[in-house]
């Protein structure tokens, strides 16, 4: 692929704000990621990839979700899995309904077998907890709604 091309997505993903960008055409792969606040992203491409190829425009947002209850909603500051409880069997951090304070921990989120607690970063009532346990999270994904 043209490094030119590579470039100018690399400067889309970090100019428009967006966690990721994957490109595929036949056999050819790229996907450029941010992670964390890291302000270079990581270039993903296939063996495969020849250079000069091609480079389709980025598809358009997906439609918006349908409409949330109002209130601070807390995002996946990584990506991994989610967990309600820090054990199996145990108790689950919060529920719905229960008030939090500010650095309450409210899951975990498991990451390459590293289990990082995630805390409230305000206080308030959680008013939605949008994921599933044990189900997978992306960067900025939505995972509570506080009031």
């Amino acid at each position: 692929m043209d490094l030119r091309k590579l470039k100018k997505l690399i400067d889309l993903v970090q100019e428009s704000g967006i966690g990721e960008i994957e490109i595929t055409e036949g056999e050819e792969k790229v996907r450029i990621s941010r992670q964390g606040s890291a302000p270079t992203p990581m270039i993903m491409a296939s063996p495969t990839m020849i250079a000069g190829a091609p480079v389709p425009a980025a598809s358009p947002a997906p439609a918006a979700a349908p409409a949330q209850p109002t209130g601070h909603t807390l995002k996946s500051p990584m990506v991994g899995t989610f967990y309600r409880a820090p054990s199996p069997g145990a108790p689950p951090f919060v529920e719905i309904g229960q008030s939090v304070s500010k650095g309450q921990t409210l899951c975990i989120i498991e990451a390459m077998k590293l289990l990082n607690e995630i805390e409230s970063d305000v206080p308030g009532t959680v008013k939605a907890i949008l994921v599933e346990n044990g189900q997978p999270v992306e960067y900025g994904q939505p995972l509570f709604l506080i009031e």
